[in-house]
This record gives C-alpha cells, sequence and structure tokens, in this order.
C-alpha cells in the first residue's frame, strides 16, 4: 500500500514537471521577439566619424 502511495506521487511529480517544461517551451516559442531599428543619421555619424580618423592619421 505505501510503495503504492509512493509511486502515484512519484507519477505525479515528474508529469508536474513534465507539464512546466512544456508550458516554458511553448511560452518561449510564442514569444514576439523584436530589434530595435537602427537611427537613420548613424550611417552619416560614422562616416564623419571615419573622415575625422583619416586626417588625424595624416
Amino acid at each position: 500500500m505505501t510503495y503504492t502511495i509512493i509511486i502515484i506521487v512519484s507519477i505525479l511529480i515528474v508529469l508536474g514537471i513534465a507539464a512546466a517544461f512544456g508550458f516554458a517551451v511553448n511560452s518561449g516559442y510564442n514569444y514576439k521577439h523584436t530589434v530595435d531599428p537602427l537611427p537613420d543619421d548613424e550611417g552619416e555619424k560614422n562616416v564623419e566619424h571615419t573622415r575625422e580618423n583619416e586626417s588625424q592619421k595624416s
């Protein structure tokens, strides 16, 4: 009788952990990942910065 209760409780714990794992994986796949857009003037700043570095090397 005692072993039966221990087996049942053990199975319930394993099923609970498996359900939690499945929920976490499902939530991760449902998360919408976004990327912040680059600022428009960033390219211009890089060009100016490169020109300043080249003029300092000369």
